[in-house]
């Protein structure tokens, strides 16, 4: 399948590392005018930097905002007008203790995970409907099917995304826009690195050892059994965003690694 996004401008909240940059790569590789998002204008450069080495042909932006805020996704709205395609992939995630999460966790967690989401589809969405063709895509979670004990938090938000998407997505019909969520599972982004590292020197073991150990004792369903790569989520986002996926409207797509037992 060769999929090519020439003339289409996406956006990629979140993009200067992780899964984030993986889907911004894809999507400039593609042909995708693409613009890469994040908080800090020096992070922002330098991922747009290594996309335009990657992909010498490719347009490419960086457009510093926090999406975290109300103000950070007017300023970004403002600086980019339209896009073709929106990549909801901003969030944040930490194991922490559900008695010991305040209400100022619960609310940081909203607005970045969820509300940045709501926010840019407000902006971009009804372009795209006038335009007869889109592509918004959350990046939730399988943490959204089933709530981690250790950061419940988290899971609310990713559940909170599939909700949303399939509303938006409701509003679509019998239009070329589409809305859907990809749910990665353990996934080795470098949040998760430096999470999994954190890990690793508590109990004086190696990195690799600690992933798979993670994967085994905290989700033992994988039927992957092991951290996918940040490249292999991408793919299906790209693959979402791509004209080829016309007929895939308002789905959870799982890139879990079988984690979810569930046939549907």
């Amino acid at each position: 399948m060769n999929i090519s996004l020439s003339g289409k401008t996406a956006l990629v909240t979140g993009s200067t590392n992780g899964i984030g940059l993986a889907i911004a790569k894809g999507l400039a590789a593609a042909g995708a005018e693409t613009i890469v998002n994040g908080r800090s204008p020096d992070k922002v450069e330098r991922a747009a930097a290594d996309l335009r080495r990657a992909h010498p042909s490719a347009t490419v932006r960086g457009v510093a905002a926090d999406v975290g805020t109300a103000a950070g996704c007017e300023a970004l709205a403002r600086a980019v007008p339209a896009v073709d395609i929106l990549i909801n992939n901003a969030g944040i995630f930490e194991p922490k203790d559900f008695f010991a999460i305040p209400d100022s966790d619960w609310t940081r967690f909203m607005e970045i995970n969820v509300m940045s989401g709501v926010r840019l589809s407000r902006a971009y969405m009804q372009g795209m409907l006038q335009r007869d063709w889109g592509r918004i895509v959350f990046i939730s979670s399988e943490s959204g099917l089933q709530i981690p004990p250790e950061m419940i938090h988290y899971g609310v938000t990713k559940t909170a995304q599939l909700g949303l998407s399939r509303g938006l997505a409701e509003l679509t019909a019998g239009t070329g826009v589409t809305v859907n969520a990809v749910l990665p599972g353990p996934t080795r982004s470098d949040g998760v690195e430096t999470f999994l590292q954190q890990m690793a020197d508590k109990d004086g073991a190696d990195v690799e050892t600690m992933a798979r150990e993670f994967v085994k004792r905290h989700r033992p369903t994988s039927l992957l059994q092991r951290f996918a790569t940040v490249e292999e989520v991408a793919s299906m986002v790209l693959y979402i965003a791509s004209p080829q996926a016309s007929a895939t409207n308002g789905a959870a797509l799982r890139v879990d690694g079988g984690v979810v037992r569930a046939i549907a």
